[in-house]
């Protein structure tokens, strides 16, 4: 039961579509009819709305963020260390991603989870969240690809769970690497034929 209330509630928080919801507030319009039509910060960019796309960002990271910050708030950090990978964090941590990229509100269509799964990490421990960031920063300032920073930055989270003694969100950490990187096979397309958009350029 505590799983599913950890996994519940990571789900419906990260459902919520704050990258839509703020474009159809600021009369943009439905973002999923622009450029990529994901509910995502790199999306509502294209908008033209730097403040917009950075308000989203750091919604779309809180709501990651929040659910496995209760959550461990709740049933502590001890329901997680060391023998129980599958503890209600981890699955709040689940639910959050999946709550993002398959949002019941706007029929399973969501995002790709990048910013979302960055909350995750911070929440889980800073020290994968930091990894996180300076991976998804460093690799989006120098090639300016944002699908590339992203599956680097949710692959550096697992390794650095690993190397940094955080063994038992590996297994979490993993499947949403692994569903993020899924998620963008589209631009892993694009990126082979040398097609994938850089940040700032239209689609």
């Amino acid at each position: 039961m505590e799983n599913i209330i950890g996994f519940a509630i990571g789900y419906l928080c990260g459902s919520i579509p704050f990258g839509l919801i703020l474009a159809l507030a600021t009369g943009k319009g439905d973002i999923r009819k622009t450029g990529s039509g994901n509910i995502g910060a790199t999306n509502v960019l294209r908008t033209g709305s730097k403040g917009l796309a950075v308000a989203t960002l750091l919604l779309d990271l809180a709501k990651g963020l929040v659910p496995v910050l209760l959550v461990t708030q709740w049933y502590g950090v001890a329901s997680v260390m060391p023998n129980a990978a599958w503890g209600p964090v981890p699955w709040a941590a689940l639910g959050a991603v999946l709550g993002h990229c398959f949002p019941v509100w706007l029929g399973f269509k969501g995002g790709k989870g990048v910013a979302t799964n960055a909350g995750v990490a911070f929440g889980l421990a800073w020290p994968i969240g930091l990894a996180y960031a300076v991976v998804w920063i460093a690799v989006l300032a120098i090639g300016r690809i944002s699908s590339v920073a992203g599956m680097s930055a949710v692959v550096a989270a697992a390794i650095a769970a690993v190397v940094l003694g955080f063994e038992p969100f590996v297994p979490v950490l993993a499947v949403i690497a692994l569903l993020i990187i899924w998620l963008h096979r589209a631009n892993i397309a694009r990126l082979l034929k040398g097609e994938e958009p850089k940040v700032g350029s239209k689609k």
